[in-house]
């Protein structure tokens, strides 16, 4: 049941996270359930936010509130265990083992609420031979074959940014498996830990490509392939202006329209022709080259080619399909991605701005009933 004060849209409604305040993926994860609705209450530590960015602009901890709390401190711990005990879903991303030392660990939460799921997002997860180790993103997806995929064969692999390990392996899968814990928690009253690591996530996705190696319909190497760049039908083209379209014209249907619009129909049975592939690539390539970015998204507009312009960042929001579906929003002076998915019957918003640290210990010492969370000089100015 919502509680004065607390969210109350989106299909989470009602539900309350503690998120113990950490970067990356963790947090990501965190905003996604906030995002539809759950009460997230973020454990930020004194101090502040270990990002160099400013806490105004973190958009990851949108429709969060902060609470103060140093674990290091005597009372610390048992600050966070009233939260678990209230709470349906706890998050931490701390190097195993940690957690059991600031007296939070899985064990010490389970014994004030057995129903509690007990999220744990790491990059090697709670055992193995690396556990222990640092890392980030990129070498969390080095070992799982995914990185390697990604690139020129005759460069380095391409960096994919932290959205592939970080938020498609780490985030998206914790998301995922703290909810299913939930579904399981509320029909047995049992809670369990989520062992949510970056490494499984990404291999993971990686399924159908395995599937399609060990089928003989996949090369082990870069841009040999159907999905990898490989393919002249399968990748992006620079224009004109220095900027680039992405073609996906697999299917045949796509491809014969993808060649009718560019004239080049005289190379409809190099589809298929591995040897003629090369060639092409050169054809396509010069035509592309013949024209602007914003000549070729004209002629392509309205047809199943399957083309679309490569925008950057801050051109993304303007896109007319983007623009009318309202896939991304501004909050507070801040363009970002709108909450996604949709739901037809409770739907989701960006409610409030970036959580500043601290800013809702009273708030949420007075709506989840921990009359020791907050001292007194802060529930006489911290409002709901």
């Amino acid at each position: 049941m919502t509680t004065a004060g607390t969210p109350g849209q989106g299909p989470l409604t009602g539900v309350r996270v503690v998120e113990l305040a950490g970067i990356g993926p963790g947090p990501f994860a965190a905003m996604l359930l906030a995002d539809l609705g759950a009460d997230v209450v973020r454990v930020d530590r004194p101090g502040g936010s270990p990002l160099a960015v400013d806490p105004g602009y973190d958009v990851t901890n949108r429709n969060k509130r902060s609470v103060l709390v140093d674990l290091k401190a005597d009372s610390g711990p048992a600050r966070v265990l009233d939260l678990a005990e209230r709470a349906d879903i706890l998050i931490e991303g701390y190097r195993p083992g940690v957690a059991e030392r600031l007296g939070v660990g899985p064990d010490a939460c389970h014994a004030r609420n057995p129903a509690l799921v007990y999220g744990r997002m790491t990059g090697w997860g709670q055992q193995g031979p690396l556990a222990d180790r640092a890392g980030h993103d990129i070498a969390y997806i080095a070992p799982t074959g995914v990185l390697g995929m990604i690139g020129d064969p005759d460069g380095p692999p391409a960096v994919p940014a932290n959205l592939l390990g970080d938020y498609a392996g780490g985030s998206l899968y914790l998301a995922v498996g703290v909810l299913a814990a939930l579904h399981h928690a509320r029909a047995t009253g049992t809670g369990q830990v989520v062992d949510a690591a970056i490494v499984d996530g990404t291999a993971h996705l990686s399924a159908m490509i395995h599937g399609m190696l060990a089928a003989g319909g996949w090369q082990d190497r870069r841009r040999a392939n159907l999905l990898d760049g490989g393919c002249p039908y399968y990748g992006t083209y620079e224009t004109a202006d220095g900027t680039y379209m992405a073609v996906g014209a697999l299917e045949q249907q796509f491809y014969e329209e993808f060649l009718r619009l560019l004239g080049l129909e005289e190379l409809a049975p190099a589809r298929k022709d591995w040897t003629r592939w090369g060639e092409l690539r050169e054809r396509v390539a010069a035509r592309f080259k013949s024209r602007t970015r914003e000549e070729w998204t004209a002629l392509f507009e309205g047809t199943d080619a399957c083309v679309a312009p490569v925008l950057s960042l801050r051109e993304a929001p303007h896109h007319p399909h983007l623009a009318a579906r309202g896939t991304f929003t501004e909050h507070g002076g801040i363009t970002q991605p709108a909450p996604a998915p949709r739901f037809s019957a409770t739907p989701t918003s960006v409610r409030t701005g970036p959580a500043r640290p601290g800013a809702d210990t009273a708030a949420v010492a007075r709506h989840w009933d921990i009359p020791g969370l907050a001292p007194h000089e802060d529930l006489a100015r911290d409002g709901d």
